[in-house]
């Protein structure tokens, strides 16, 4: 696919959702249930792929199915969420449709589907085909009466064929594979987090002492994005964690700490934010989940 992922562009508001595994001991946390000898908590969240924020955040024991968590999330109408097939219930995914939200899930293959007609697509792009399709099994025509969309998809760097199912009829298909292709981010979300944050390691074996300190690194993530956008500095999130790790124990604005390790920024766009050159940043605070 194209770098610049025109196509994509078209889509205003778009999420993807998904989540993750935090291993535990069953032992130490005995609330965790998962497996018969080990302990989880999944992190399912909703990722906003224009900003790589999440917007939705909901922490449950690593029993609990992903799909059950459609029924938590606060559908926006016009707004896209993808999903893998883990995802695919067709009465919740019918919610989309009369919350007037839409839908892009990779389609399982034993979905009974039946094609009603076909629109043309540039084979030069990777898409294979755009059809609509109607559900044929009862229960599932029962749970989701209305026509979908089917799109069909070569990826050249895995020579996979993807089929996707969406209730928008109106992007364009190759629009559908690349919100699709987009999901991949919030895969390198939990990445970042379990890596660079303390999310593995708990000082409390509650179960809230557990969210808390991920419900802590979650906004530790989202503060040194705001203050990335807002700052419009170069460095990466890992390097301004960082320099704030060098800096917890020190009393400087903010400006002077970044100017300090070669970073510029804008005075301009520096003044518009909510503090000035005179507010001092106390980061002492994070200095157990960034030392």
């Amino acid at each position: 696919m194209p770098t610049t992922w025109p196509a994509f562009q078209t889509c205003a508001i778009c999420n993807a959702l998904d989540s993750t595994t935090i291993d535990l001991c069953l032992l130490l946390f005995p609330w965790a249930k998962f497996r018969k000898h080990k302990g989880a908590v999944k992190m399912h969240t909703l990722l906003d792929l224009h900003g790589s924020v999440p917007t939705f955040i909901y922490i449950t024991d690593g029993k609990v199915a992903e799909v059950n968590v459609l029924d938590e999330i606060d559908l926006e109408a016009g707004a896209f969420d993808t999903m893998d097939r883990g995802y695919i219930d067709f009465e919740r995914l019918y919610r989309f449709t009369l919350e007037s939200a839409f839908f892009v899930a990779r389609a399982k293959t034993n979905v009974l589907l039946q094609r009603r007609n076909s629109r043309p697509v540039d084979k030069t792009t990777g898409l294979r085909s755009d059809h609509t399709v109607i559900l044929t099994s009862d229960a599932s025509a029962t749970a989701y009466p209305d026509p979908l969309r089917r799109v069909t998809y070569r990826d050249p760097e895995a020579g996979k064929r993807l089929k996707f199912l969406t209730n928008n009829f109106t992007l364009p298909a190759l629009a559908i594979a690349e919100i699709y292709k987009k999901r991949w981010a919030v895969e390198l979300f939990f990445r970042w987090i379990k890596q660079h944050l303390r999310i593995k390691a708990f000082y409390g074996t509650g179960e809230n002492a557990v969210k808390t300190q991920i419900w802590i690194a979650v906004s530790v993530y989202i503060l040194v994005a705001i203050v990335r956008k807002r700052l419009g500095v170069e460095a990466s999130l890992y390097q301004l964690l960082q320099i704030f790790s060098l800096t917890l124990f020190e009393k400087p604005p903010i400006l002077q700490v970044f100017q300090r390790y070669g970073y510029l920024l804008d005075a301009t766009r520096y003044n518009r934010l909510w503090f000035d050159q005179r507010c001092e940043w106390r980061w002492a605070d994070l200095h157990c989940l960034l030392s």
